[in-house]
């Protein structure tokens, strides 16, 4: 293994460590916004939304993430969605573990015993009231740990974006990798950043999940 050569680009891999990180923000927080009102939508009364709903998850957990980031970045232009590759990026990984977040939410959601709804509406709750002070808060609790797996997915499923050149780890790797000719080294530094992004990732997880236990 060639230690000197991994520390002398160690730096340039610490810049696309970062890209990462804000590539994780940005999709993560659009994700969550997206599967907020794919859960909505998927437990709506009204009949289209529901369909609109379960159509979303379908295309979007039925076909593979990559083939999603090429049409949004290689045909968008087509149909006049000029994107930058990290904004094609973002919004093509958000929108995709989205889906995944919509079954998330709505499985906490749904897993809040009925009774609950009941002796709300007993004690005069409005439908929305109920689900802001009664459910929410209850599912929100449920709900911290499996969107923390599915955060730490979205992570991983960043090297990805490499393939619409966005200079994140991997793209960084595979570019090293074409001058250095050490594979080896390249992604065994970029996977060593992989996971300290990953375990501080959890630690904050396990952070918010026992704070909101104690509550």
């Amino acid at each position: 293994m060639d230690i000197d050569l991994m520390m002398r680009v160690y730096p340039f891999f610490l810049t696309a460590a970062w890209v990462t990180v804000q590539l994780s923000v940005y999709t993560a927080l659009l994700g969550l916004a997206c599967g907020a009102l794919g859960a909505s939508m998927r437990l709506s009364r009204h009949a289209l939304l529901r369909f609109i709903g379960a159509a979303y998850v379908s295309v979007f957990r039925g076909t593979p993430a990559l083939i999603q980031l090429f049409i949004l970045y290689f045909g968008g232009p087509q149909i006049g969605i000029q994107l930058t590759a990290f904004e094609a990026g973002v919004i093509g990984l958000g929108v995709n573990i989205g889906a995944y977040m919509t079954e998330t939410i709505r499985g906490s959601i749904i897993a809040i015993d009925k009774g609950q709804r009941e002796a709300a509406r007993t004690l005069g709750m409005s439908g929305w009231q109920t689900m802001r002070k009664v459910i929410l808060p209850q599912s929100a609790r449920l709900m911290i740990r499996p969107l923390g797996v599915n955060i730490n997915a979205l992570i991983k499923g960043t090297a990805l974006v490499a393939a619409i050149s966005v200079v994140e780890l991997t793209y960084t790797a595979q570019r090293y990798i074409g001058s250095t000719y050490k594979p080896f080294e390249m992604f065994m530094l970029s996977g060593v950043l992989y996971m300290v992004i990953i375990y501080g990732t959890g630690q904050a997880i396990k952070w918010l999940d026992r704070k909101a236990r104690i509550v």
